[in-house]
């Protein structure tokens, strides 16, 4: 590494700070509590660890994606003693400005979010030999030793929630509003949800919608609308996957007539059922990816000199049932218990392909 790291532990870090500033925005946390940052990147000092995260377009407090991956950095700040920073991308043509911004200010490791920036990342990471890089859902095609993929298994997630999506429905009809499929995660949490659903339940009529690219996870409006569509056609269970936009479909769907008896959201990333609280009321669950733990662990990792270059899988699963544990007969939970165990050690096979 390029930096003497500090030694000392500090306590942790308490909160996001989400201080919008210049044109890309930025905040920061640092194991003296953090403030506000300006979009040119601040570390402290020589000494300091630090560890800079550039967002996809849409917001650090997406309450999905973004936010889940900077609540990792702020993690790995508190357990390392270091000091994080975001900036929020608003165009993509910005990526590179964005990411150049924490090589200039000699940031430790960079983080970047989300499967657009990829090209952005690998063009920094051989550029910058000495700075270790993060790419959250960036599968690695080429091993670059100071760059590290952070992927996840995301159809065996999506299998899981259409599985219990499959036993949980009456109307036999089923649907997911979902961002763009041009981005791989997305579309293969779509096409997992579906072959869960299907594996479960043959008969049930499944019905995908996705984004166009533009906009793709920053459309509430959207999702709303798809959401409130699909309810009219007759579906009782759907998936939200897309950022702001999957949230537009959960708090449509929180509105319904029957939303937690009958009509049922499930959420994706992380558990929403405490990023989205609006969607409480109807949320079976949430197919997770440990975003924030992956985050953290890797963070850590380039703290003790042992980030490896090309692909870290990350874990996924489902989140609890939380208000809707009563209404799920205890059969159902059994079965997709059984269903998750198997997708983990391999005995059970989505069948996904891109």
């Amino acid at each position: 590494m390029h930096r003497k790291f500090a030694l000392a532990a500090v306590a942790a870090a308490s909160a996001l700070v989400l201080a919008a500033c210049g044109g890309s925005g930025g905040g920061s946390s640092s194991s003296s509590g953090g403030g506000g940052g300006g979009g040119q990147g601040d570390c402290p000092g020589a000494d300091a660890f630090c560890i800079g995260l550039v967002t996809d377009t849409g917001k650090v407090d997406d309450k999905s994606f973004n936010q889940s991956a900077w609540e990792g950095a702020l993690e790995a700040a508190a357990a390392t003693g270091g000091y994080a920073k975001y900036i929020e991308t608003v165009d993509p043509k910005d990526y590179e400005n964005n990411i150049n911004q924490f090589v200039t200010a000699n940031y430790d490791v960079i983080v970047t979010v989300g499967f657009l920036m990829g090209e952005a990342s690998v063009a920094a990471a051989k550029a910058n030999p000495n700075v270790q890089f993060i790419g959250v859902d960036q599968f690695q095609a080429e091993t670059i030793p100071n760059l590290t993929g952070l992927v996840f298994p995301e159809d065996k997630a999506g299998y899981a929630a259409g599985y219990l999506a499959g036993l949980m429905t009456k109307t036999n009809k089923i649907g997911a509003v979902l961002g763009t499929d041009t981005v791989p995660p997305v579309k293969l949490f779509g096409e997992g949800y579906k072959a869960g659903v299907l594996a479960a339940n043959p008969n049930a009529e499944v019905t995908l919608v996705y984004h166009a690219p533009d906009n793709a996870f920053n459309d509430p409006e959207w999702g709303a609308a798809e959401a409130k569509k699909q309810l009219a056609q007759g579906a009782d269970v759907i998936f939200g996957a897309g950022g702001n936009t999957g949230n537009g479909a959960l708090i449509e769907i929180a509105k319904a007539p029957g939303a937690g008896e009958t009509i049922f959201c499930i959420g994706v990333d992380t558990d929403q059922y405490f990023t989205v609280p609006q969607a409480q009321k109807c949320l079976l669950t949430s197919a997770e990816k440990k975003l924030t733990l992956g985050t953290k662990t890797l963070i850590e990792m380039v703290k003790d000199g042992k980030a490896p270059g090309g692909n870290y899988v990350g874990l996924t699963g489902l989140a609890p049932y939380h208000d809707t544990e009563s209404v799920v007969p205890e059969d159902v939970k059994a079965k997709v218990a059984e269903i998750i165990a198997g997708l983990d050690d391999g005995s059970i096979q989505t069948g996904v392909t891109l």
